[in-house]
């Protein structure tokens, strides 16, 4: 169907965007269909035009990146696009030609593989589809902009305790925050957001070694008695690209790390180094900060929320991709 891919992607491209604008003003105005590893999957609608599009991405992430800890080895992403505000029956429709795709993909029914989708967060219409298709929600990207929304909490107040201290963490404090870092994935690791491999240890070192030495600062680290017991972490805009595209435009920032001592917790040491954070981006003027937490985390949503932030967008996944029904 040529006049498909030709007159179709386009159209619903600025269809679907206008729908989403009317769910959450945060997303992104336009609704790009990325190229696939094929011709778009179509669902018809009641008219016979195109009422939802999909493109399939295949992936497989090298041994000895540290990418491959936050997620499967082998990877099928599926985006799709889906012009009306009930989403169910399209958008089973692509899903089952994508597990008709899949089946036909020795590399899809290996263990190390997931069939992935990232769904609106309010786009509550496809959210039993989802689940029938074999899905399951795993991760959550929450975003929070610099000017707080109607409804949603600034954060709250500052705290009082004199005794803490947050500073700039820098080259010689290597140890203890690549220790916070490996922390935060193990933590992560029970609830399917991260995958421990014989490779992550040395690789997020390198990774938190690099972030240390950049200036400006990326990292910081709440100290009580001059002892390391908390650290946040960012990736400014520079090198936030590859998520910035899942929210308005803007310049966007992305939190990969929050950490605190266990037993420190609760006592308003991750508040802190939140608040201090922030004051750095919005004075650096960054309007949007995104960051992902576990869906079945029982802590995340109710700190970040408290923090200002709120769900906009959940990843779904099946694994192994054969799980796809």
């Amino acid at each position: 169907m040529p006049w498909v891919v030709r007159d179709a992607v386009d159209e619903i491209n600025r269809a679907v965007g206008r729908r989403w604008q009317g769910l959450d003003r945060l997303l992104p105005a336009r609704a790009e269909l990325p190229e696939g590893c094929a011709a778009p999957f179509v669902a018809t609608g009641a008219n016979g035009r195109p009422a939802g599009l999909a493109s399939c991405r295949h992936e497989h992430v090298p041994a000895g990146t540290l990418d491959q800890t936050w997620g499967t080895v082998h990877r099928f992403t599926l985006t799709a696009r889906l012009r009306e505000a009930d989403t169910s029956a399209a958008l089973g429709d692509l899903l089952g030609q994508w597990r008709d795709h899949l089946a036909g993909l020795p590399a899809a029914g290996a263990d190390d593989t997931a069939a992935k989708i990232t769904w609106p967060a309010r786009d509550v219409s496809g959210v039993n589809t989802l689940l029938r298709h074999g899905l399951q929600p795993i991760t959550v990207i929450a975003v929070r902009p610099a000017r707080p929304e109607p409804g949603v909490p600034a954060g709250p107040v500052a705290s009082r305790d004199e005794s803490l201290v947050i500073r700039e963490a820098g080259p010689a404090d290597l140890d203890a925050a690549a220790e916070f870092e490996m922390a935060v994935i193990r933590y992560d690791a029970q609830f399917g957001m991260a995958i421990l491999r014989p490779a992550t240890e040395a690789l997020a070192r390198a990774e938190t070694r690099a972030a240390l030495a950049a200036r400006p600062a990326r990292a910081w680290l709440a100290e009580r008695d001059g002892e390391p017991i908390g650290l946040i972490h960012v990736q400014p805009p520079g090198q936030s690209g590859w998520i910035a595209g899942m929210t308005r435009a803007g310049v966007t920032a992305y939190l990969p790390t929050l950490f605190v001592r266990p037993g420190e917790r609760g006592g308003g040491v991750g508040t802190a180094l939140v608040r201090h954070l922030h004051a750095v981006l919005d004075a650096r003027g960054v309007d949007t900060t995104l960051l992902h937490y576990e869906q079945l985390n029982p802590l995340s949503g109710p700190f970040w929320s408290r923090m200002g932030y709120r769900p906009l967008w959940t990843r779904w996944e099946a694994r192994p991709a054969a799980a796809l029904r």
